[in-house]
């Protein structure tokens, strides 16, 4: 037996230990799922961490849990690791491409391995990062079997919570042939896309579009909906040669005129049906078809909160889109050698496992973070409590829906989010990360990128696993102590533009930044918004009393901070300098903060 470190993520159900990765069919995958002893119909495991869905954030929560040395068991109702990135067949990131931390750092360099170089990663125009999805699932794969004691259940959904009274204490879960298996765990992390978890647990959430009333943002509808954003159901096509003939059978209900004008989108008019495919181009001559705009193949279903085999059966109708698109792809564009890829999904139709959401539930949380954080992140203090970072601008994509109403969104700098919004407000036990952690749904259009979903994702298994070595509950873990521990990660708190995690002193600034002391400064950037410490730039002592005064509004807290920056401030000191001295001298980031990033000595 090897030992765990270089065990290979394995099926509970598979009795020699075989390996599931992205060769296996679905249906090979359900079936070996169903292996059971014949003495039990229902299995019962123990673990310290239990991660609901292998999706972008639960694979990163994994990894980080069980490097901490927690326990951890994963269900995974497909056969791959990383949901959007590889199971949903989004395998192109957007986002973050200059706040490289964390396990999100570590995924894109070891893309860079793979392919061999960052250029090779630069092959469609829709990303600077694309890549194909089985290789994303390996790489996945790779990290959690490398991370500690970590096992993949695959082919299981979650069916029901396992409560004591508020306390979640694990779920049941089953498969599409109805065998259940129940997983106790000190802690769960409902990492599914859509948050699947919090109806089972009772705990509340939220789904479509806010009120103003509501939330306050200025963009915001008067009135609350139910819409929520297009999903897609992605297929990945591959050029099999010039002389093939890859061209599938007719769809039913086909129509032409469906996809007319799939050569025209709001941003870029009367393109060639090759700039078109070029959009979500692959290395390996590979296509990812995820085509926005209002004649491609995103979808409208308002099936997001629907239970699991019902939402199966709804996403029907946008596999059948998909393979409507290929058809008119192969026939009307002449694109006949482009056939679906034979090396990625083993679906019945070959198209990806998992539909790709770009929203669904989102919790009512500790923290609701809204559009105006992302738009002035000091208009609270809740930047204090920045545990992940994003620069995507919101983007929502709201095409196939003829009801929608128009939104309109402001320009925003890069941004960081906040620990509460991960936290329910009433059920224990649980974490809650990727798409359904408690925002607006006007913000879930910047913090749905899959850069900061993997970071958000850290954070979760982080503070899981300080959870379970201090015997706390979730709730009970102090902020500062899961950011150090992230920052002892590489990972950012605060969107330091200028200082990244090779930087020596990148510790120190993002602990300064995270007090506000020296506030930074923000910029809407294209379509990658940016944010600056200004390390070099010189600092005066007025400008330094002023930041300490922001932070220690207790007088008796101020004077002695005063006094004791006063001691040690030099003519021409740089912030960087005077950042160092700060954390050195008066370590204002060991003061504790609430979830609102209020200091302890203000709640006495």
């Amino acid at each position: 037996m090897l030992p765990r470190s270089t065990r290979p993520v394995r099926d509970l159900a598979d009795p020699g230990e075989m390996r599931v990765g992205h060769k296996l069919s679905w249906i090979n995958v359900l079936a070996l799922a169903c292996l059971w002893t014949a003495a039990s119909c229902v299995r019962t495991e123990t673990c310290d961490v239990l991660v609901i869905g292998g999706s972008t954030s639960g694979t990163s929560a994994a990894v980080s849990a069980a490097r901490m040395g927690a326990k951890v068991i994963v269900m995974e109702s497909c056969p791959m690791l990383g949901g959007m990135l590889t199971a949903q067949g989004v395998s192109a990131t957007d986002g973050n491409y200059n706040l490289k931390g964390g396990i999100w750092g570590e995924f894109r360099d070891s893309l860079v391995a793979r392919y061999d170089s960052s250029d090779a990663l630069r092959t469609g125009w829709v990303s600077e990062i694309q890549f194909e999805p089985h290789v994303g699932d390996e790489i996945f794969k790779n990290m959690l079997a490398q991370a500690g004691d970590a096992d993949v259940r695959y082919g299981f959904y979650v069916s029901s919570a396992i409560m004591d009274g508020r306390i979640v204490k694990g779920a049941e879960f089953r498969n599409m042939s109805g065998k259940r298996l129940k997983v106790k765990a000190k802690v769960t992390i409902d990492a599914t896309d859509l948050g699947d978890f919090l109806p089972l647990s009772g705990t509340p959430y939220r789904i479509g579009m806010d009120s103003k009333a509501e939330t306050g943002e200025d963009a915001a509808y008067d009135e609350a909906d139910s819409t929520i954003q297009d999903l897609t159901l992605v297929g990945i096509l591959k050029d099999f040669g010039p002389d093939a003939d890859k061209t599938i059978a007719k769809p039913e209900g086909y129509d032409p005129a469906e996809f007319a004008g799939c050569c025209h989108t709001e941003y870029v008019g009367g393109m060639s049906a090759q700039t078109m495919l070029d959009y979500g181009r692959l290395p390996g001559g590979k296509f990812m078809l995820n085509w926005p705009g209002s004649f491609g193949n995103d979808i409208y279903l308002a099936c997001a909160d629907q239970p699991f085999e019902q939402r199966e059966e709804s996403l029907k109708a946008a596999r059948a889109k998909t393979q409507r698109f290929i058809y008119f792809i192969q026939t009307e564009l002449s694109h006949k050698n482009l056939g679906i890829a034979d090396d990625e999904f083993r679906t019945e139709d070959g198209l990806a496992y998992q539909a790709y959401f770009r929203e669904g539930r989102r919790m009512r949380g500790a923290i609701t973070m809204t559009l105006d954080d992302i738009e002035n992140r000091y208009r609270n203090f809740r930047y204090r409590t920045g545990i992940s970072v994003g620069d995507y601008p919101v983007d929502h994509h709201h095409k196939q829906n003829p009801d929608a109403r128009p939104l309109t969104f402001p320009e925003v700098p890069s941004f960081c989010v906040s620990a509460g919004v991960m936290l329910p407000v009433s059920t224990e036990g649980l974490i809650v990360s990727d798409k359904a952690i408690s925002v607006t749904n006007l913000a879930n259009g910047s913090t749905r990128l899959q850069p900061v979903v993997l970071g958000t994702g850290q954070a979760a298994g982080t503070l899981a696993a300080l959870a379970v070595i201090s015997g706390k509950t979730p709730k009970e873990v102090q902020v500062r102590e899961l950011q150090q521990a992230l920052l002892d990660q590489g990972c950012y708190l605060q969107p330091t533009f200028d200082v990244s995690p090779d930087n020596p002193d990148f510790q120190t600034i993002q602990r300064i930044a995270s007090t506000g002391i020296f506030k930074m400064t923000g910029e809407p950037w294209h379509w990658e918004n940016r944010s600056w410490f200004h390390p070099d730039s010189t600092v005066s002592l007025t400008e330094l009393r002023e930041g300490l005064a922001s932070f220690y509004t207790n007088a008796s807290a101020l004077a002695k901070a005063d006094s004791a920056v006063t001691s040690i401030f030099i003519e021409g000191m740089t912030r960087r300098e005077a950042a160092k001295a700060i954390d050195s001298v008066l370590d204002p980031f060991a003061v504790p903060v609430d979830l609102e990033g209020i200091p302890a000595f203000e709640r006495h």
